[in-house]
């Protein structure tokens, strides 16, 4: 009863707001070919628990969004499942990607795609 009563706080706060942006979310994890030589640090220079990095709740935006959502800021997420709620933008894209965020997840996953999600600065 809880979870369907968050999903529909974040579905209301989220098309009530002239804030939401619509994007393309994707998962990437903490490791070399899917970030930089140092995998242990965000773009933000946020240092992570490489054993266990979906713990922050962390994801990162496309550079066109950093204007409305820069470092730090808390963002309801709707429209990717399970990956539904509040994230913490603490890293950003390769600037060839527009309109796209991406969920840090654990090694694990591998895969994850998710089109028209919802987002918008709590």
């Amino acid at each position: 009863m809880v979870n369907f009563l968050l999903q529909l706080f974040l579905l209301y706060s989220l098309y009530t707001n002239d804030q939401t942006e619509t994007v393309t979310a994707t998962v990437y994890n903490a490791v070399v070919e899917q970030c930089n030589s140092d995998p242990s640090h965000t773009a933000f220079m946020f240092k992570l628990d490489l054993k266990n990095p979906y713990k922050h709740r962390i994801i990162a935006v496309s550079r066109d969004l950093l204007k409305d959502f820069p470092n730090k800021t808390e963002v309801l997420v709707s429209g990717a499942g399970k990956y539904d709620g509040v994230w913490t933008v603490r890293d950003k894209m390769n600037k060839r990607y527009k309109k796209r965020i991406d969920f840090l997840v654990n090694e694990d996953v591998k895969f994850g795609k998710w089109d028209n999600v919802k987002i918008k600065a709590k």
